[in-house]
């Protein structure tokens, strides 16, 4: 490739980073003079590249936004950056369309790849581990997806078809405050215009979406991501637990995460240093509780059970099975 195509395409490059890039920055990173830099723009223009000139004290070059460049440029780190991100997508069921497009968006990319780097990129995946397995999630729908954004970043009512886990269908008003996504699935909260509550849907299950006249204020308090989380604690399940464990927050979040329990402080027994003594008490509910012995065993701290007495049963009959195994020769 002649060296002034070469430097065509690198200013290209530049510009593709985004801002505004002054004519003397331009000159510097290419090497040549600041008319040289003015006769690559046109060369650019001629190729009905969208770049526009900016005047004033800050002045220079930029592209215009929204323009689709053919070609897309990436440096080798950025190819490598994307593809990974790609996999690691995959891998946690963060995918925004089915499973294709993300494939046929990694072999585009693969396919301009110097061999050097293909060779090296097939090496890290051929040695990557995950510790969980790839999700199996459906994805949400794309267009669905981007709505459901611009709605929230306008603070706009969106109108959504929805479709709960029984299997009900209905449609809603919704003010929603934020997406989230948490253990391979994406997730909208907001309040229902309806019932007047705040709720968190799955955007798998979101048939239709569309932003209705209007706007809402976001009220005060937790970020989204704190809200999906508390509505994850709080959910209608058939057992309803309540513990006091001895400990830090963090002892007992590595085992209890924001998504499966509240914490809050237990009013500490009369008579007890609040500093020397701290206990926590433990909200969650559950559709079964036969996991939860090994959790609290796994704790090593002091607890107490407040309710059910089923789980305390449970915890005594674990508690007797390893002893009896500890006891065998």
């Amino acid at each position: 490739m002649p060296r002034p195509t070469g430097r065509v395409l690198t200013l290209l490059e530049l510009l593709q980073s985004g801002g505004t890039r002054t004519v003397a920055e331009l000159a510097d990173r290419l090497g040549v003079e600041g008319r040289t830099v003015r006769r690559y723009v046109d060369q650019l223009i001629d190729l009905d590249v969208p770049v526009e000139s900016v005047r004033g004290r800050y002045g220079g070059y930029r592209l215009a936004p929204g323009y689709r460049l053919p070609p897309l440029m990436l440096s080798d780190d950025e190819a490598l950056a994307v593809l990974l991100g790609l996999v690691a997508g995959r891998r946690a069921g963060l995918t925004t369309a089915e499973r294709s497009a993300s494939e046929t968006a990694s072999a585009k990319i693969r396919r301009v790849l110097p061999k050097r780097i293909a060779h090296r990129l097939d090496t890290l995946l051929e040695d990557l581990a995950f510790t969980d397995q790839p999700g199996e999630f459906d994805p949400p729908d794309a267009g669905i997806l981007l709505t459901v954004a611009d709605a929230v970043r306008h603070r706009r009512p969106v109108s959504i078809r929805y479709t709960d886990r029984d299997g009900r269908r209905s449609e809603r008003t919704l003010h929603a405050y934020g997406i989230v996504t948490h253990a391979g699935r994406w997730y909208v909260t907001g309040r229902d215009a309806e019932i007047g509550e705040d709720r968190t849907f799955r955007l798998d299950r979101i048939a239709d979406a569309r932003t209705l006249p209007g706007s809402f204020e976001a009220p005060a308090g937790p970020d989204p991501a704190q809200r999906v989380l508390s509505g994850f604690a709080t959910a209608q399940y058939q057992h309803e637990v309540t513990l006091r464990i001895h400990g830090t927050v963090e002892q007992i979040r590595a085992r209890l995460p924001a998504s499966v329990a509240s914490l809050e402080e237990h009013e500490p027994t009369a008579g007890r240093d609040q500093a020397a003594e701290r206990w926590l008490r433990v909200e969650l509910r559950a559709e079964r509780l036969d996991w939860l012995p090994p959790v609290l065993a796994s704790l090593d701290r002091p607890f107490v059970i407040e309710r059910p007495d089923e789980l305390r049963d449970l915890v005594i009959a674990l508690a007797d099975r390893l002893a009896s195994h500890a006891r065998q020769a």
